[in-house]
């Protein structure tokens, strides 16, 4: 935004300084009259040489001829000690916003890895500094997530365009090749590109948290999730367990669908190749609801279990099976979870597979 030039801060800071404590000497001077030289006579009195030894006191127009040069020269003082010390006094108050301002501006020109540092104990303007400096720490961790992610989303968009133009290179080159071949491959690859594009947007779509909040039932839900994926897990002799209570919470239906379906797909995947289990289970806290789903399969550590919410994060059996998905599933489920206000938790079982838990603010009972 473009404005006028204007007067400084420490400029306007220094006149007050100096405005206040002329205003005070002024005052202290009026006070000195007012309690003090209205009482002494404006005419010469005479007293008995015995009562005291000068005989005459002093009258008010001498006084005044005394006092007020005296009084002037006090009051030039106080203007001038007022500017130079307001001046000292409001550069060294305002020394924390200009390193505050040479951050932002360093900000803007896109180096996000400057800190103010401010030291010294907590004031206003240390506060300022420090929420600053967090705002930056964010926005480097939110700025270098971002450019990794449109890394791997751009490697993940080139690999089934370029598989596709191979096809089509190869039909070219081979015109006896079956055609019925080469539409299933490109059908196939085609569909992988459109999930993958449609789960780009969905990140997108949670993490602007542009959604309306509804009230939900995430049992509802994990009800509808099993439900729609059940052929999936015969087909895997995958079997399901279910138990909970009713979990209401406020949030998005078709974001904490796509969560629980996630969530409960997941579960089927990456399982034991035959005679599987899904656990789901939904429960109510005092001010939480909490959706825990828990499968059995290969073992994993806390530091695999750790790595398996990043974006575009694959274990070895999503890259060889049928429904490998985009790499984007949990990492879906993590920023659905946050968008609402809820927390994600992933626990590696001792016996195989994983545990995941998601926790919602509980919706306030009775509101409609």
């Amino acid at each position: 935004m473009d404005r006028r030039p204007g007067v400084s801060v420490r400029l306007k800071l220094t006149l007050s300084y100096a405005g206040f404590l002329m205003i005070a000497g002024v005052l202290l001077l009026g006070a000195v009259w007012v309690f003090l030289l209205r009482y002494v006579p404006d005419r010469a009195m005479l007293k008995n040489p015995d009562d005291r030894p000068d005989g005459v006191f002093p009258i008010r127009s001498v006084l005044l001829d005394v006092f007020a040069p005296r009084a002037a020269a006090v009051l030039v003082f106080l203007l001038f000690f007022g500017l130079l010390g307001g001046w000292i006094l409001a550069g060294r108050m305002l020394a924390p916003l200009t390193r505050i301002a040479d951050a932002t501006r360093t900000a803007t020109k896109g180096s996000l890895s400057h800190r103010i540092r401010l030291p010294g104990r907590k004031d206003e303007f240390r506060e300022l500094a420090d929420a600053f400096d967090a705002m930056l720490a964010r926005l480097e961790a939110h700025v270098a997530e971002q450019q990794r992610f449109a890394a791997n989303a751009s490697h993940e968009l080139r690999t089934p365009l370029a598989v596709s133009k191979a096809l089509l290179d190869v039909a070219r080159a081979d015109p006896d090749q079956d055609p019925g071949e080469v539409i299933d491959r490109l059908h196939a690859v085609n569909t992988r590109a459109i999930d993958l594009t449609e789960a780009l947007l969905l990140l997108s779509h949670a993490d602007q948290r542009s959604f309306t909040r509804e009230h939900v039932d995430l049992s509802l839900l994990a009800e509808e999730a099993i439900e729609t994926l059940l052929p999936l897990a015969e087909k895997r002799g995958v079997t399901f367990e279910t138990s909970g209570d009713i979990t209401p919470t406020l949030g998005s239906h078709a974001l904490l669908l796509q969560l629980t379906t996630n969530l409960v797909h997941n579960a089927i995947v990456h399982n034991l190749p035959e005679q599987g289990t899904v656990w789901v289970d939904t429960g109510a806290r005092p001010d939480t609801v909490a959706l825990t789903v828990e499968n059995t399969g290969e073992k994993l550590t806390p530091q695999q279990a750790s790595t398996l919410t990043e974006r575009f994060q694959r274990g070895t059996e999503r890259v060889h099976t049928d429904h490998a998905g985009v790499g984007l599933g949990l990492a879906i489920v993590k920023t659905i979870t946050h968008a609402h206000d809820g927390t994600l938790t992933l626990t590696p079982r001792p016996d195989g597979g994983i545990r995941i838990t998601v926790e919602l603010p509980a919706a306030a009972s009775g509101a409609g």
